[in-house]
Order: C-alpha cells, then structure tokens, then sequence
C-alpha cells in the first residue's frame, strides 16, 4: 500500500526519533517533532493506522511505538531515491595512492568504523569472469587423471578425476587438443550446455570424462579460498545495548573474527554485479548471527573483471542515510582508483 505524505512523514518521524534514542516513540514526542502542526490525537490515529498496516509495533505494554522491518524497508527504500549526501572527509583518504592493496583495504575498513561508529568489513577484489588460460590432461594410474587448471593471472589448480577406462597417450593427446581448441580464453559462465553436448559428441566413448573435466572446471574457478576480508570496529556492537547482551553481541563478533560466514554475504552481492547499494534488514540477512541487524552492503569494480564487496553492519536503528552516504562515496573512489593509477603510470 503506498502511505500518504502524512502518514510517510509520521512515519519517518518514527523512525528518526527511534534511530537517535533507541526508545520507543509516542503521539506527543511526534507532535514536537515534525512540522504537520497535528494534535497528539491526530497523530495517534495516523500511528493506528502505520501499525495495523504492519509499519510500527507497540513493544511490550508502552505508549510508544518502534519501527517494524516493514517500516524499516519502506524508509530506506524512500530514502534511496533522494540525493545521494557526499561524505567530503573520506574523499581525501581515498584518493592517496597506498603502496600495497591490503594497506588500502585495512585503512578503508578503519575509517569507515570510526565514521558510522558501526562494524565494517571490506574484501580484496577478485576476478567474476575468470577466464580458462590452459588445461593439461595427465594420467596418474589407470584409475585417475589429473587436471592441471590454469587461469587468468597464472592461478594453477589442480584436480584429482577418477576414470573407468584406460586411456593411452594418444587418446589423453586427442582429449587435450578438444578441451583447449575450444574453452581457453572462456569464462565458466560461457561454457553453455550446448557447447558441452558438442565437446562431448566429438569426444565420442570418452564423453563422459569431458563432461567431469568441465565439472572440475567450474569447481575450481569458483572456489573462494583466496578470499581476504578485512574487518573493523566489531566492539562498536555493544554501544547498541539490543546487540550488546552476551549471547548476540559473542556470536556477532565470533562472525566477524572466523569470516567464513562473511562469505555469503559476499557471494551473495557479487550475484547482484556493480549495481547500486543493497540494505538487509533484520530477518533478510543472509547471515543466520545478524537476523537482529541491519547489514548495508556495495559492490566496488578495480579493473576489469575484479570486484570487491564493502558492508557495515549495525542495529536496525542504525543512521542509514549516512551508512548509504558513505559507502555511495566510497564505492565511487574505489572504482575510479585503479583507472587513476593507470593514468599515473
């Protein structure tokens, strides 16, 4: 249902009040705050109304009122459309050239905890399209072959194939010559089904092996081992006193110190590309430790080809405008960084 400007406005009112002083919100605190010139009982109808719609909640027996996550996705939605705010003291960090990547990453990660007083985290950037450079057949024994895999950048790796058959130096020649005739200088992602068919047409009785060298492949491509995610400001989770009681606030930070969890948040924006800022809201999180949060993630392109993933992570009440702000900015001087550099040399 689309709110009328009264009601959105009540609404935000909510919501800003709520994000400032983490209690809950009543008719009377409205009527100050906003600009409508309602009575208290006006405003406790319109607030009727937000809640049976499902955009407030009355918590426990108090007057007030707290933002649902409906609510919370309604404003930051509305919000998302407005101007972006430029956030002018990060912008001078930005634009120094740092002598090592990680150094860069660290710094962005810091100063983005210290900015929103919220926890940060910030990945290296990786290749999306990797593409296939060489693929090396070589027979181990009668039951296995391995699969030498290289990529874009000179990343080796290798892979252990059980095989059913024996296979001469002729046929593992003939094989080589197919799988490279046709897959080097591809990405995983272009290698469609009917190409697959075709290979293994060509292959003839040894189609099947074709089919598990393509499996093995996209299983090594994809792997996320190399994943370096730099983290920051994970104390700030107890200035929120809804993070900061022992069970949430050690789960949190046992997230943020192992990152293996971390990974599917990134995995999960680096399906969505470069496009613009993603908000998680509370039960929408990905991540089963920050279903009490509120997660604002983007994804940043240095060079062709590589993406990172940059996200802080706070309470639902967290500032998002400033949150989304600052990482519109950074997000930008990230991805116009590698272009300087090249410029330079």
């Amino acid at each position: 249902m689309h709110l009328d400007e009264r009601k959105m406005k009540i609404l935000q009112a909510i919501i800003r009040n709520y994000l400032e002083t983490g209690e809950p919100v009543g008719s009377r605190t409205i009527s100050k705050y906003t600009d409508l010139n309602l009575s208290s009982a006006t405003i406790r109808n319109e607030m009727a109304d937000l809640e049976e719609l499902g955009y407030i909640v009355q918590p426990h027996t108090s007057a007030g009122r707290i933002p649902s996550d409906k609510g919370y996705r309604l404003y930051v939605d509305s919000m998302m459309q407005e101007n972006e705010r430029q956030v002018e003291e990060l912008k001078e960090m930005l634009v120094e050239k740092e002598e090592k990547m990680d150094h860069l990453l660290k710094q962005v990660a810091k100063v983005l905890a210290v900015n929103t007083n919220y926890a940060t985290m910030i990945t290296a950037p990786r290749y999306q399209k990797n593409k296939l450079k060489f693929i090396q057949l070589s027979r181990v024994d009668a039951d296995q072959i391995l699969a030498v895999i290289v990529t874009e950048g000179n990343v080796i790796k290798n892979s252990m194939i059980p095989v059913s058959e024996t296979l001469d130096d002729e046929t593992m020649l003939k094989l080589n010559i197919l799988l490279n005739t046709n897959l080097n200088g591809l990405a995983i992602e272009e290698i469609n089904l009917g190409m697959i068919t075709l290979l293994k047409a060509q292959a003839g009785l040894h189609g099947s092996l074709i089919g598990e060298v393509i499996d093995a492949v996209a299983e090594t491509i994809k792997e996320d081992e190399d994943l370096e995610i730099y983290t920051s400001g994970t104390n700030n989770i107890f200035k929120y006193p809804e993070l900061a009681d022992q069970k949430r606030a050690s789960e949190l930070i046992t997230t943020f110190e192992e990152k293996q969890l971390l990974s599917k948040l990134v995995d999960d924006n680096m399906e969505e590309g470069t496009g613009e800022i993603k908000v998680y809201i509370g039960e929408e999180a990905p991540i089963q430790t920050m279903k009490d949060c509120s997660i604002v993630t983007a994804n940043y392109e240095f060079g062709e080809g590589m993406r990172g993933t940059i996200g802080i992570i706070g309470p639902k009440r967290m500032d998002y405008e400033k949150v989304v702000g600052t990482l519109k900015t950074i997000k930008v001087q990230l991805d116009t960084l590698y272009q300087k550099d090249l410029k330079e040399e």
